[in-house]
């Protein structure tokens, strides 16, 4: 039987501001991020920090058991409303009958927070469907690589800092979907920002993160839409000899982005101007349509049909089918040329 679909991140952390603390919160993903951010609320906010030294315990599953949990799960609090057990790498708790049992019957004063990172719990488990109806099941998944600069701009923001769309894609593709080392390489940047100047600029993320402003898939994909052959020779020779400055993995799914939206306009009926294009693509604003009519100016439909073909014949030896031997450095040659010939 499938399970329902738990609470998103953003739901959790309104209840908990709000006051309200399930009995039990069952926390699992490959993303530990959000396992970390919900648990350090609770562990901050579910009691007075008087009351903290009796009532809230941190256990690590490698250090004890399921059992040994529940019986503290079933203590009282002293002189609290509550009592708070984390239990931090629960992933290493192997034996979950003695947690199934409690479940049916959860200590009301207790908030046992269970962290499972680096995989999560079979739904198929009794324990799931238990704790979905006492507390609450919580899967925080990894975010794909589209959805890296929304983070940034939206982490940024609720810190009072603005940043470009170039300047969010050369972090995200530099750091990758590693949101802690992302959080702590974005607080960085805003450490280093003046008070009367709160923006980040590709200037700013290269002194303060490494990236060339200048070498990186946003500036590849500009590249290719003027069809620049030049430049876009100059950054993918720099990503050959500078495999974190990027890599095949990081621009084909922004190359191929572009050119399935460039087929797109071309079977639109109105295409001829870029408010036309904006509708065509839903876009928010008409300045992003600007690269699409310059595309249909370099690419006729023929040849942009033809290139997203190669994308994904490309992007399937990327990953070893039928590629034998065939670098990653030279199948993004291998692909530019196509592209730009």
């Amino acid at each position: 039987m499938p399970t329902k679909s738990g609470p998103t991140y953003q739901q959790i952390m309104s209840d908990l501001k709000a006051g309200k603390f399930a009995p039990v919160y069952i926390l699992m993903g490959e993303e530990s991020y959000y396992i970390d951010k919900i648990a350090d609320y609770i562990a901050d906010n579910a009691l007075r920090p008087e009351e903290r030294d009796f009532n809230q315990t941190v256990i690590y599953g490698a250090d004890t058991t399921t059992m040994k949990i529940v019986d503290q799960a079933h203590q009282f609090p002293m002189m609290a409303e509550r009592q708070v057990i984390i239990v931090k790498e629960a992933q290493a708790l192997r034996q979950l009958e003695p947690l199934e049992k409690y479940l049916k019957n959860p200590v009301k004063s207790t908030i046992l927070v269970w962290c499972y990172k680096n995989g999560k719990i079979d739904a198929r488990k009794k324990v799931i469907a238990l704790a979905q109806a006492t507390g609450v099941v919580f899967e925080s998944k990894k975010l794909r690589d589209y959805q890296l600069p929304a983070f940034i701009a939206d982490y940024l923001k609720k810190k009072n800092v603005s940043i470009d769309q170039k300047s969010a894609q050369m972090i995200a593709e530099h750091i990758g979907a590693d949101l802690n080392r992302m959080t702590s390489e974005l607080d960085k940047v805003i450490i280093s920002l003046p008070n009367d100047d709160k923006r980040v600029t590709p200037d700013i993320v290269e002194r303060e993160i490494g990236v060339s402003k200048d070498f990186n898939s946003f500036e590849l994909r500009d590249a290719i839409v003027q069809k620049n052959v030049f430049k876009a020779n100059q950054i993918i020779k720099y990503f050959d000899t500078n495999p974190k400055a990027g890599s095949i993995y990081s621009f084909l799914p922004m190359i191929f982005n572009f050119f399935q939206n460039l087929m797109i306009v071309y079977y639109s009926p109105q295409n001829r101007t870029e408010g036309d294009i904006a509708k065509a693509l839903d876009m928010r604003s008409p300045w992003g349509a600007r690269d699409y009519v310059t595309g249909k100016r370099n690419y006729s439909a023929r040849k942009t049909m033809d290139i997203i073909s190669k994308i994904r014949e490309i992007d399937a030896k990327s990953k070893g089918i039928e590629n034998p031997d065939t670098s990653a450095g030279d199948l993004m040659k291998e692909l530019l040329f196509f592209i730009l010939h």
